[in-house]
């Protein structure tokens, strides 16, 4: 079998963050000849990859891109881009509160601006929302379902993984209440049943329960409690094939123009 070969994109700065961080993409399949793939990016890239860079272990993904490649599944080129450490609560929260002052739509200003269209020169990828994922765990989860509500003309998908939907007095429940269903809209939510007694769990499936009062059926929402789920990098690990083989199922069935194979970027093995 192939290497696995992580292409570094950076480092970039954030206007009106401090610091540094990059960004690392995985291809599922190399190759000047290679149909547009549907790309995921996902919040704190440091744990996407390998157990090195990040606090308690990585999700290994591209391992799991690279079965359902190998098994002749849609698979996405994954992008995982890196928190700033210190100011990652800052970060990742739509909302002030709870010692963040609540940053994510600069984030999101930068990452549509000027992460998704480099990704889109460099890699073969989708450039239209059905074909364009976000996701992360946690409050990496809360910003990705935001994120999705917010720019639903950019990403059209979210994978959000014990979302940390009590941040800020659960403000997330009114705001998603107030936007409309997006046009394209595909989303995968799980939570574990030994997170914070249950309350994760919970609040996951109030959200859920919200969505398909709004006409999210099994088409477009997957919902995965986890009775043995706890809050941690190994359980979101476990459960990330099977969100990756819903969330992108569907996405064969178009194959918008992509970009050209990969340049100017460096290698990380």
């Amino acid at each position: 079998m192939a290497e696995h070969i992580i292409y570094l994109l950076g480092p970039y700065r954030i206007p009106g963050f401090q610091g540094e961080r990059n960004v690392r993409v995985y291809l599922p399949s190399e190759g000047a000849n290679a149909e547009p793939s549907p790309v995921l990016f996902l919040f704190d890239g440091q744990n996407v990859f390998h157990d090195d860079p990040s606090f308690s272990g990585g999700w290994h993904l591209h391992e799991a891109v690279r079965e359902l490649a190998d098994r002749g599944a849609v698979a996405p080129v994954l992008v995982g881009i890196d928190h700033g450490g210190s100011e990652r609560l800052t970060e990742l929260s739509p909302f002030p509160g709870d010692g963040s002052d609540g940053r994510l739509d600069d984030v999101l200003g930068w990452l549509t601006s000027e992460i998704v269209p480099a990704v889109r020169e460099r890699f073969p990828v989708r450039r239209d929302a059905a074909g364009t994922a976000i996701g992360g765990s946690s409050m990496g989860g809360l910003a990705a379902l935001y994120a999705h509500f917010r720019r639903p003309d950019v990403l059209g998908a979210a994978l959000c993984m014990s979302p940390s939907l009590w941040f800020a007095e659960r403000r997330i429940f009114d705001f998603i209440a107030a936007q409309p269903v997006p046009a394209s809209s595909r989303l995968y939510v799980d939570a574990g049943a030994q997170e914070d007694d249950g309350s994760v769990l919970r609040d996951a499936a109030r959200l859920v329960e919200h969505l398909r009062g709004r006409g999210y059926g099994e088409g477009n929402l997957l919902f995965c409690p986890d009775e043995a789920g706890t809050h941690g990098e190994d359980a979101w690990r476990r459960r990330a094939p099977g969100a990756l083989q819903f969330l992108f199922a569907e996405a064969a069935r178009e194959q918008p123009g992509g970009a050209g194979a990969p340049e100017g970027s460096q290698q990380a093995a």
